[in-house]
């Protein structure tokens, strides 16, 4: 046995020289293809090589034998393991000769994910996470004991109103007492703080039943306690440092109020927005955007509610709606001046998005000039913001937000301020009016609520004032001068609406004159049409309002579109859009002729359009083509 192992070492160790020369070929292979394209960019990269200079030896060769060729170094197998290199694309060559340098282009740095944050499971497993909860769960438990006391109270006659008011504002400080002084040991302000906010919460809870319940204080002594109470206690969370103090207080206390109340009324509205109102210096000051949303929504759920059961309660509906105007309209500042301070605030765009809804809402309960002065303020405000955003640096979604909810607002005021033909005469005024006013302000933005304001409008007047059967044909009886008066006027303004926004959509770049001037202006154009038939059949139809003047009506429109195409060719000879536009009525006219005129008009008023606008066509080609000569000659 021992033998044969001796006999086998020599060839153990032959083999394992041989892979030891396998493996230095191999690793010989891999470093020649790491290098070779390394040497390559050298090569390109580099300089053209200058030639060296001439040396008399070198211009003179030396006679003597000659120099023996150095042998080529023996280049290694390719190895069956290596991986074939991938010629590299060559940068393309200058105009000088030398290879053009490609710049290395550059890429950002891959931005870790940020770390997911604590699950619930490892905010209830960290240290003091359970004292926490026992405190805070004590003390919405504490204070539910005091209302419940409170209302047993009054049901069994325990004690005396005073004597239960009195014990009521002992209870809430003592207990504010001990969290103050409990919060000068580190160790126990987690107690502290859930101490403090409940005897501030009880101490707002008192004054709210010394108010309602038992009018010991008067409506106005009553908010302006409630104001102290809130303003010291979220001034205190503001000068520990802790939003969950601020917010317990103003959550317990809008929760617990309507118990008290009995119910939701208009002072149970003003305590809430007392509460608003003592809470906005520490949340502007402090950054505290939960504190935002709890203080913000209160009072705009107690607005609802009181519109809602306006009918029922027996409330005063001037006031109810009064009050929900100005709850919208607190709030509204309220959010803007959060977002004003905190752009990138969350909660500020949802409060917006709550607070106009009291104000919109409450227009029910008033009549029509209130119901229309109502919303249309709160449209203001929210125009006005929408506005403050385009100067200020107020985030933009915040900005769209209240000038599409402004414009949600002033619809709802046009639309009870007037009713019928009128309306479509109203929206397309405003839509007049916004778009005039965008151009003079350099406000694109403003064509937004322009054209909507111009196609609610748009869509009224073709349901009634100029429907397409007033257009079309002609009236089967007399027809009243009202009818014809609101048919005229709705297709003036219709035929400028849509001409201003046009023209309005170019001048603010909003269209591209290079883009949309070809087609841009055929929609415009046609609406425009429509709403000059109107005007021009109305004509007819005040002169006489019966088929005759219908009939003059179409004449009239008929020899009015050709004298507009004679005037935009004449006028035009120099502007290829108006040329355009000119043949464009050319041929509108001609289509009508061919298309309505033949078949609806009969006797004088068919000869009548057919000679004007004919000798009209005539008078244009004469006179465009005089102009036309002129002008090349």
């Amino acid at each position: 046995m021992a033998d044969h192992i001796s006999a086998s070492l020599p060839r153990l160790a032959d083999a394992l020289l041989d892979v030891g020369a396998r493996l230095r070929e191999i690793g010989a292979e891999l470093h020649a293809l790491q290098v070779e394209p390394a040497v390559q960019d050298n090569v390109a990269d580099a300089p053209a090589a200058r030639p060296a200079p001439v040396t008399p030896a070198a211009s003179h060769p030396q006679p003597g034998p000659s120099p023996t060729p150095t042998a080529p170094h023996p280049q290694p197998a390719p190895s069956p393991l290596s991986t074939p290199a991938v010629p590299r694309p060559q940068p393309a060559p200058s105009p000088h000769g030398s290879p053009a340098v490609q710049p290395t282009p550059w890429y950002p740095p891959h931005q870790p994910p940020p770390p997911p944050g604590p699950t619930v499971w490892e905010r209830l497993s960290r240290d003091g996470a359970g004292s926490r909860i026992l405190a805070w769960a004590g003390g919405v438990v504490t204070l539910a004991g005091v209302v419940l006391l409170l209302i047993l109270a009054i049901q069994r006659g325990y004690l005396g109103p005073l004597p239960r008011v009195l014990l009521g504002a002992g209870l809430g400080f003592v207990l504010a007492g001990i969290g103050t002084r409990l919060h000068r040991t580190p160790a126990a302000r987690t107690g502290a703080y859930a101490l403090a906010a409940t005897g501030v919460a009880v101490l707002y809870l008192d004054v709210v039943a010394a108010t309602s319940l038992y009018r010991f204080l008067p409506a106005w002594g009553g908010l302006v306690a409630g104001l102290a109470v809130t303003a010291g206690g979220v001034a205190l969370a503001g000068r520990w440092g802790s939003q969950l103090f601020a917010v317990f207080v103003v959550v317990c206390c809008a929760v617990s109020a309507p118990v008290i109340t009995g119910g939701f009324d208009t002072l149970l509205l003003c305590f809430l927005l007392v509460l608003l109102a003592g809470t906005t210096p520490v949340q502007l000051a402090k950054r505290w955007g939960q504190l935002l949303l709890a203080a913000g929504v209160p009072p705009v759920v107690a607005a609802v509610v009181n519109v809602g059961l306006a009918g029922q309660i027996g409330a005063d509906a001037t006031i109810t709606a009064v009050l929900a105007g100005v709850t919208s309209a607190v709030v509204i500042l309220l959010a803007t001046a959060t977002t004003l301070r905190r752009p990138d605030e969350e909660f500020a765009l949802i409060v917006l998005y709550l607070a106009p809804v009291p104000g919109m809402l409450a227009a029910l309960l008033l009549p029509r000039p209130g119901a229309t002065i109502l919303p249309a303020a709160v449209g203001a405000l929210l125009i006005g913001v929408w506005a403050l955003g385009h100067r200020t640096a107020m985030r933009p979604v915040f900005a769209l937000s209240a000038g599409g909810i402004g414009s949600l607002a002033i619809v709802q005021a046009t639309a009870t301020a007037f009713d019928g033909d009128a309306r479509a005469i109203a929206f397309l005024a405003e839509a007049l009016l916004v778009a005039v006013l965008a151009v003079r302000v350099r406000l694109a933005a403003a064509l937004a609520p322009a054209a909507l304001f111009g196609l609610i409008g748009f869509v009224i007047a073709l349901a009634y004032p100029v429907r397409p059967t007033l257009v079309t044909r002609p009236p089967a009886w007399v027809l009243d001068t009202s009818t014809a008066v609101s048919l005229g006027l709705t297709g003036v303004v219709l035929a400028a609406a849509v001409i201003v926004l046009c023209w309005a959509g170019f001048r603010l770049e909003v269209l591209s004159a290079e883009e949309h001037t070809p087609h841009g202006w055929v929609p415009a154009g046609l609406v425009a049409l429509y709403g000059s038939t109107a005007a021009l059949v109305a004509v007819g139809l005040l002169i006489s309002p019966d088929r005759d003047g219908f009939l003059l009506g179409h004449v009239l429109v008929t020899v009015s579109w050709t004298v507009g195409a004679l005037v935009l060719l004449l006028r035009g000879i120099d502007s290829g859009v108006m040329r355009v536009a000119g043949l464009s009525l050319v041929i509108a006219a001609l289509a009508k002729l061919v298309l309505f005129d033949l078949s609806s008009l009969d006797g004088m008023a068919r000869v009548a359009a057919f000679l004007v606008a004919g000798l009209v066509l005539l008078a244009a080609g004469a006179r465009y083509a005089k102009l036309v000569a002129a002008r090349s000659r």
